[in-house]
């Protein structure tokens, strides 16, 4: 199974925000984005590190903009944090993976 799912406008709502039992981080990007690109396979490596605790999400925003627009995602790639159904915490731009977990686990642990 992977470990990162990719999810929809139709689907952002069922999966993100109507009580997920863990937390959920959020990955917008777009498929010709660079930086996007380069943080993807930190994003999946840190998805298997956390599976179980934390829910890995991507919304492709060529094809889905209403929750992009809904939480002013702007930059690409934004990660947004999401516990017990509301946005916690959002980062902007290609992370090095130390950073991007040092997020994770303060959303975890807080």
């Amino acid at each position: 199974m992977k470990s990162v799912k990719e999810i929809s406008d139709s689907n952002f709502e069922a999966e993100v925000l109507n009580e997920s039992q863990v937390p959920v981080v959020v990955d917008f990007f777009a498929t010709w984005c660079g930086p996007c690109n380069q943080v993807a396979p930190v994003f999946e490596r840190l998805a298997s590190e956390f599976e179980g605790k934390m829910k890995f999400l991507k919304v492709n925003i060529e094809d889905n903009q209403h929750w992009a627009a809904k939480f002013n995602v702007v930059t690409i790639p934004t990660f947004l944090f999401f516990k017990s159904g509301s946005m916690v915490d959002r980062i902007s731009g290609a992370l090095p993976e130390n950073e991007l977990r040092k997020m994770i686990e303060r959303v975890l642990n807080s």
